[in-house]
């Protein structure tokens, strides 16, 4: 016999909104019509309606359904997230948005060793995660040279690295744009690949190291006075 969960057993007031709420606004991020979302959780759309407003009896295995086909779990449909993704918590009271001279700037940089790499795309921007080291007053990575990353001495580039405190809402994050230069001195390749975080996470033999030679750099912080 199937197991059914009542609505007086299992939803505190408010719950039934909340679930309503959440089907709603992951089946927009996920661009499925109503319709479309019935059909993957296998149930037709009235069904749907009824589920997701927890109205009447209800079947855990129905919820289940549904929570796979939003590509969630049955309690972060429920209850909701435990952990907000980033970004999604309120703000303080009194936080402050502060630019960050170029000595911060590169401070901060060198602190990390994942950024962001913009370049020129054939029909738009292209960004692409890529590891990096802070070489002087520069920026240097490795890449495959078939890669996106591998450009041509002289491209235009962008590096952008941030860092969130999402506890404090304290966050900052640095923009440096440049032209690339391909390092090719024995000697430097050398060196650079027996620092400490020269080795990209995505593994794999990536021998083309390239420098980005830096034009502006700028950086911003949102902070609690």
């Amino acid at each position: 016999m199937e197991a059914r969960v009542s609505e007086d057993e299992s939803s505190p007031d408010g719950r039934a909104e909340g679930v309503a709420d959440r089907v709603e606004l992951r089946r927009i991020q996920l661009g499925l019509s109503p319709s479309e979302l019935a059909h993957r959780a296998g149930m037709s759309p009235s069904y749907l309606r009824e589920l997701a407003s927890l109205r009447g009896d209800f079947d855990p295995e129905g919820l289940t359904r549904l929570a796979e086909a939003l590509d969630m779990t049955s309690d972060e449909l429920l209850h909701g997230r435990a952990d907000p993704p980033p970004g999604q918590t309120n703000a303080g009271a009194h936080q402050r948005l502060m630019r960050l001279t170029e000595r911060e700037c590169w401070d901060r940089l060198g602190t990390h060793g994942v950024g962001r790499l913009g370049l020129r795309g054939d029909t738009a921007p292209v960004i692409v995660p890529v590891n990096f080291l802070v070489d002087g007053r520069t920026v240097v990575y490795r890449t495959r040279p078939e890669s996106v990353g591998a450009v041509g001495a002289g491209t235009p580039l962008a590096i952008e690295a941030d860092h969130l405190d999402e506890e404090r809402m304290r966050g900052w994050s640095v923009l440096l744009t440049g032209t690339a230069e391909h390092i090719t001195d024995p000697t430097t390749t050398d060196t650079l690949t027996n620092r400490a975080g020269s080795r990209p996470w995505a593994g794999g033999s990536r021998p083309l190291w390239i420098r980005l030679l830096p034009e502006e750099i700028s950086g911003r912080v949102v902070d609690a006075p």
